[in-house]
């Protein structure tokens, strides 16, 4: 009985092990893996005005979130719930941004202020920020001539 548990268990650990190996990448590649932080922010489209519309969603990206990370973010739609402050499940549109960056006090304020923005701009009562350590990568083509980027 003991053997089947210690071979889950080893199977289990080699399975975790595995994941965490480095994805293949030459040194001075500029395709290169760097330790990064991801933020999910994500934004209920309901307000108390009614739905946050395409045209608005589209305007707080352009002037609030995309200065604040020029260099990307991914943008998703989603279907949320969440138990609001009624005590109701409420369920609602919903988008997600992520971001990828360094995790500096600066980058991590910028994080804040979008979510504090959307909470004032759309009167919402929260905005959920899932963050995480993460290692980045950039698998980039090769060029004609065998160079990458």
């Amino acid at each position: 009985m003991l053997r089947p548990t210690v071979l889950c268990l080893a199977l289990c650990a080699l399975t975790a092990c595995a994941s965490l190996a480095p994805l293949p990448v030459k040194p001075g590649d500029p395709s290169a893996c760097a330790e990064r932080r991801q933020d999910r922010v994500l934004f209920g489209m309901n307000s108390p005005d009614g739905p946050v519309s395409e045209a608005q969603w589209q305007a707080f990206l352009a002037e609030f979130v995309t200065p604040r990370f020029p260099a990307g973010l991914t943008v998703y739609q989603a279907k949320g719930q969440w138990r609001g402050d009624s005590g109701q499940v409420e369920q609602e549109d919903s988008r997600a941004i992520d971001l990828i960056h360094e995790d500096t006090a600066e980058e991590r304020k910028r994080v804040v202020e979008i979510a504090d923005e959307y909470k004032r701009r759309f009167k919402q009562e929260a905005v959920l920020i899932v963050s995480s350590p993460v290692r980045a990568c950039f698998a980039m083509a090769a060029r004609p001539g065998g160079r990458v980027g």
